[in-house]
């Protein structure tokens, strides 16, 4: 958005006179997934910081709600006041949380993270207390629409150096989250195209008795359910699932069935990983205190922010918790910085999911991070270490998610929408 007058005076007095100057959300979509990625100009020259608000199904919210709603409160004020500024965000709107507030929040508390390192001189990694590890080990998808076609992929990730790949397979209906849609086997049935969940729960155990028998032994497996069981069949899959030593199972249960997930846990022979529609810190906070989960995996611009997210990892410490950050190609680049940035500092560490940017985001922002053998390393650069190119990002308009009309076909076989 254009420059905004200040409208709110600095609050006390600072040792240094940058200011805020200027506050937007670039809307882009260079993989043909929408990202968006707040950008905050000072008034030192050439200093700016970009953080990530990427909600890509709500994307046209998050703009106009970082434009016309929070640069208002931010222009003129100093950006090393980092807690404040993301306070007054938050609470500005009296109703708080979701999404969309906290995608929004989100964007602005990494970019003045990156503006903080960048005065320092140092990456943000080192702003958190430096590293503890040198990088953070990543897990891959593969999705076939067959197990056969699983497996290849799963093969050539691991040529290229991966020890954790998620492997999902194509069921009937749209059910088989992160593979290819198969045809119905329900021919008679009021919604053809429709999802079984005894059909899932059957056929998922052949998956990974396949994989057993053609992947390394060292190979560590994953899989996501993508919120779409009882906790009954939830147990029901965790114990099938038992004599291949997963790695974790991923989101069990749907959100509003979160409440039963300690009792889910405690039936489970296999690691719990839950989290990535958390919306706010609350609920985050909720599945790791009380003993829903193994593995806390919140998208963490949906609960507002590194800053958030760091004492999230802090307690997911106390209680026994690791962290698996939600990181598919809906999240920015800058996103995936401040993942690998808490990956690298924090002691509840589990794994970081990974994802391979298309040639584009790189073009769009240059110093975006590259997997090597399985590996994300950060930046040693000032902030995130990366910028953002203005002129190639309006090359890549972005269109609304698709998302929406896939939802909305995503049935069982009587017809009743199904869990996306």
């Amino acid at each position: 958005m254009a420059e905004t007058p200040a409208t709110f005076s600095q609050p006390w007095p600072v040792r240094s006179d940058v200011r805020i100057r200027k506050v937007e959300a670039i809307v882009t979509a260079p993989d043909g997934i929408p990202l968006v990625v707040v950008r905050i100009e000072t008034t030192e020259p050439g200093l700016y910081g970009l953080g990530c608000a990427t909600f890509t199904q709500r994307w046209r919210a998050v703009k106009t709600f970082v434009d016309d709603h929070l640069a208002r409160l931010l222009v003129g004020r100093y950006p090393g006041d980092i807690g404040d500024l993301v306070r007054l965000a938050a609470f500005s709107g009296y109703w708080r949380g979701g999404p969309v507030t906290n995608n929004a929040i989100s964007g602005i508390d990494m970019a003045l993270w990156d503006i903080a390192g960048k005065r320092a001189g140092m990456p943000v990694y080192e702003l958190l207390g430096g590293k503890i590890r040198a990088a953070a080990d990543t897990y891959i998808h593969a999705g076939g629409i067959s197990i056969e076609d699983t497996l290849d992929q799963a093969k050539a990730f691991v040529a290229r150096g991966w020890r954790h790949v998620r492997l999902q397979v194509s069921t009937p209906g749209g059910g088989g989250y992160g593979a290819p849609r198969l045809s119905t086997e329900y021919p008679d049935a009021p919604y053809r195209n429709g999802w079984s969940a005894r059909d899932y729960l059957r056929t998922t155990p052949a998956l990974f008795a396949a994989a057993r028998q053609s992947l390394p032994d060292n190979v560590e497996l994953l899989h996501d359910v993508h919120s779409r069981l009882t906790p009954k069949e939830a147990v029901l899959l965790a114990r099938s699932l038992e004599p291949y030593r997963l790695f974790f199972l991923e989101d069990v249960l749907a959100p509003e069935h979160w409440d039963r997930l300690p009792e889910v846990r405690a039936a489970s022979p296999v690691p719990i990983a839950v989290g990535e529609l958390t919306t706010s810190m609350t609920d985050a906070v909720r599945l790791v205190r009380d003993g829903g989960v193994d593995f806390i995996r919140s998208h963490i611009s949906g609960i507002g922010g590194l800053s958030p997210a760091r004492r999230l990892a802090d307690l997911a410490e106390l209680c026994g918790v690791r962290t698996a950050w939600h990181a598919p190609g809906d999240t920015s680049p800058i996103g995936a910085a401040a993942n690998v940035a808490l990956d690298v500092t924090s002691t509840a560490f589990g794994i970081q999911e990974g994802h391979v940017y298309g040639e584009a985001v790189h073009e769009v922002f240059p110093g975006t991070l590259r997997i090597v053998d399985g590996w994300l390393t950060p930046s040693d650069k000032p902030g995130w270490g990366i910028s953002v190119d203005l002129e190639a990002a309006a090359a890549y308009p972005a269109e609304l998610s698709g998302h929406d009309a896939w939802a909305a076909g995503v049935r069982r076989p009587d017809g009743a929408l199904e869990a996306p």
